[in-house]
């Protein structure tokens, strides 16, 4: 069966989000905290990060013409936090933004029965508004709180 194709809508307002939220946000509010140990820049990071690991999986995926997940303990995301937050507020925002538009297109235009194996494999890897959207409320949250 196909995949659902929504996913370009999806992925393509997801990735206007992002850009909607760097361009109204200064870095001061990029400062701003999410959570107890993240910033909203920390928080663009990670999504630019995750997207990166899908973006490499779709490469070895196609150059090798079979399935290709690197395996990532979610505990990276608490390594990673320092890094992340090191990057300076405003390069966070442009690489999430660059890195979710690359990925966006890529998935577009993927081999449709490769695509359909990497979505059998997790959704979300196609569908990277799912996880873009759940950070992003969070974001939202805590811009109003």
């Amino acid at each position: 069966m196909p995949i659902d194709r929504s996913f370009i809508q999806l992925n393509r307002a997801s990735t206007k989000r992002i850009r909607t939220l760097a361009a109204r946000l200064n870095n001061q509010e990029l400062l701003k905290p999410v959570g107890k140990n993240w910033t909203v820049a920390i928080t663009l990071a990670h999504l630019a990060f995750w997207d990166g690991r899908v973006m490499h999986a779709l490469e070895k995926t196609e150059r090798d013409g079979k399935l290709f997940i690197p395996e990532i303990d979610l505990s990276v995301n608490d390594f990673s936090t320092p890094l992340w937050a090191a990057i300076p507020p405003r390069e966070a925002a442009v690489i999430a933004i660059e890195t979710a538009e690359s990925l966006d297109v890529r998935l577009e235009n993927f081999s449709a029965a490769l695509l359909e194996e990497i979505y059998n494999y997790n959704k979300r890897l196609v569908f990277r508004a799912l996880h873009r959207n759940e950070h992003l409320d969070e974001v939202d949250a805590a811009l109003k709180g």
